[in-house]
Protein backbone atom coordinates (compact mmCIF):
# COMPACT_ATOMS: atom_id res chain seq x y z
CA UNK A 1 0.00 0.00 0.00
CA UNK A 2 2.65 2.43 1.20
CA UNK A 3 5.87 2.12 -0.81
CA UNK A 4 7.23 6.43 -0.09
CA UNK A 5 6.99 7.28 3.69
CA UNK A 6 7.48 11.01 4.65
CA UNK A 7 8.22 12.12 8.28
CA UNK A 8 8.31 15.95 9.14
CA UNK A 9 9.94 15.80 12.75
CA UNK A 10 10.25 19.02 15.05
CA UNK A 11 12.61 17.33 17.74
CA UNK A 12 9.45 17.20 20.29
CA UNK A 13 8.41 13.95 21.91
CA UNK A 14 5.54 13.88 19.56
CA UNK A 15 7.49 14.06 16.45
CA UNK A 16 9.60 11.27 18.24
CA UNK A 17 5.79 9.45 18.58
CA UNK A 18 5.06 10.21 14.48
CA UNK A 19 8.84 8.62 13.99
CA UNK A 20 8.14 5.38 15.93
CA UNK A 21 4.12 4.95 13.74
CA UNK A 22 6.16 5.76 10.59
CA UNK A 23 9.09 3.32 10.88
CA UNK A 24 6.25 0.77 11.87
CA UNK A 25 4.02 1.28 8.97
CA UNK A 26 7.02 1.04 6.57
CA UNK A 27 8.57 -2.36 8.11
CA UNK A 28 4.87 -3.61 7.18
CA UNK A 29 4.60 -2.25 3.95
CA UNK A 30 8.65 -2.33 3.23
CA UNK A 31 8.43 1.23 2.41
CA UNK A 32 10.93 3.72 2.02
CA UNK A 33 11.46 6.11 4.79
CA UNK A 34 12.66 10.22 4.38
CA UNK A 35 12.63 12.26 7.04
CA UNK A 36 12.45 16.16 7.33
CA UNK A 37 12.95 19.24 9.32
CA UNK A 38 12.54 22.71 8.03
CA UNK A 39 13.66 25.77 9.64
CA UNK A 40 12.75 28.88 9.18
CA UNK A 41 15.99 30.88 10.37
CA UNK A 42 18.42 31.15 7.49
CA UNK A 43 20.91 31.32 10.47
CA UNK A 44 24.14 28.39 10.84
CA UNK A 45 22.93 28.11 14.35
CA UNK A 46 19.51 27.16 13.41
CA UNK A 47 20.61 25.23 10.32
CA UNK A 48 22.92 23.09 12.95
CA UNK A 49 20.15 22.60 15.34
CA UNK A 50 18.14 21.27 12.24
CA UNK A 51 20.82 18.84 11.60
CA UNK A 52 21.53 17.77 15.06
CA UNK A 53 17.28 16.69 15.24
CA UNK A 54 17.94 14.64 11.99
CA UNK A 55 20.75 13.23 13.36
CA UNK A 56 19.21 12.18 16.66
CA UNK A 57 16.01 10.78 14.62
CA UNK A 58 18.93 8.60 11.88
CA UNK A 59 20.73 7.09 14.90
CA UNK A 60 17.19 5.97 16.51
CA UNK A 61 16.78 4.02 12.95
CA UNK A 62 20.60 2.61 12.95
CA UNK A 63 19.61 -0.34 11.29
CA UNK A 64 17.37 1.05 8.42
CA UNK A 65 18.66 3.26 5.52
CA UNK A 66 16.22 6.47 4.94
CA UNK A 67 16.90 9.26 3.23
CA UNK A 68 17.02 12.86 5.58
CA UNK A 69 16.83 16.79 4.30
CA UNK A 70 17.17 20.19 5.88
CA UNK A 71 14.02 22.01 4.73
CA UNK A 72 14.45 25.67 5.03
CA UNK A 73 11.47 28.00 4.84
CA UNK A 74 10.75 31.74 3.85
CA UNK A 75 11.25 33.04 7.40
CA UNK A 76 8.25 35.95 6.47
CA UNK A 77 5.71 33.35 5.88
CA UNK A 78 5.76 31.77 9.49
CA UNK A 79 4.25 28.51 9.83
CA UNK A 80 2.58 28.57 6.76
CA UNK A 81 6.54 28.89 4.77
CA UNK A 82 7.42 25.36 7.04
CA UNK A 83 4.04 23.91 5.72
CA UNK A 84 4.52 24.95 1.96
CA UNK A 85 8.46 23.52 2.16
CA UNK A 86 6.96 20.41 3.88
CA UNK A 87 4.53 19.79 1.32
CA UNK A 88 6.50 20.58 -1.55
CA UNK A 89 9.29 18.24 -0.78
CA UNK A 90 6.41 15.21 -0.19
CA UNK A 91 5.59 16.07 -3.53
CA UNK A 92 9.17 15.98 -5.48
CA UNK A 93 9.70 13.05 -3.66
CA UNK A 94 6.21 11.28 -4.47
CA UNK A 95 5.44 10.26 -0.71
CA UNK A 96 2.35 8.34 -0.57
CA UNK A 97 2.39 9.23 3.33
CA UNK A 98 3.06 11.95 5.71
CA UNK A 99 3.38 11.19 9.01
CA UNK A 100 3.41 14.16 11.23
CA UNK A 101 3.27 15.17 15.32
CA UNK A 102 0.14 17.62 16.30
CA UNK A 103 0.81 19.36 19.24
CA UNK A 104 -2.91 19.54 19.88
CA UNK A 105 -3.58 22.83 20.63
CA UNK A 106 -7.03 24.30 21.32
CA UNK A 107 -8.67 27.50 21.90
CA UNK A 108 -6.68 30.98 21.92
CA UNK A 109 -2.98 29.43 21.48
CA UNK A 110 -4.49 26.86 18.64
CA UNK A 111 -5.85 30.73 16.70
CA UNK A 112 -2.62 32.20 17.62
CA UNK A 113 -0.24 29.66 17.02
CA UNK A 114 -1.71 27.98 14.14
CA UNK A 115 -0.79 24.50 13.20
CA UNK A 116 1.93 23.23 10.88
CA UNK A 117 -0.04 19.91 10.39
CA UNK A 118 -3.88 21.54 10.28
CA UNK A 119 -2.24 23.49 7.13
CA UNK A 120 -0.49 20.37 5.43
CA UNK A 121 -3.35 18.13 5.93
CA UNK A 122 -4.80 20.85 2.78
CA UNK A 123 -1.80 21.32 1.18
CA UNK A 124 -0.56 17.87 0.73
CA UNK A 125 -1.65 15.75 -2.09
CA UNK A 126 -0.14 11.95 0.25
CA UNK A 127 -2.40 10.67 2.95
CA UNK A 128 -1.63 12.37 6.29
CA UNK A 129 -1.22 10.68 9.28
CA UNK A 130 -1.44 12.60 12.39
CA UNK A 131 -0.18 11.36 15.80
CA UNK A 132 -1.05 13.31 18.98
CA UNK A 133 0.81 13.59 21.81
CA UNK A 134 0.29 10.38 24.30
CA UNK A 135 -1.72 11.38 27.31
CA UNK A 136 0.48 10.37 30.89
Amino acid sequence: MYKKIMIAIDGSDTAQQALKEAVNIANTYNAALHIVHCVNDDTEAAKKAGSQILEQAQSYLDAVTIETSLLQAEVAYGLTGIADSIAAAASEWGADLLAVGTSNRRGLERLFMGSVAEQLISKVDASVLLVRPQKA
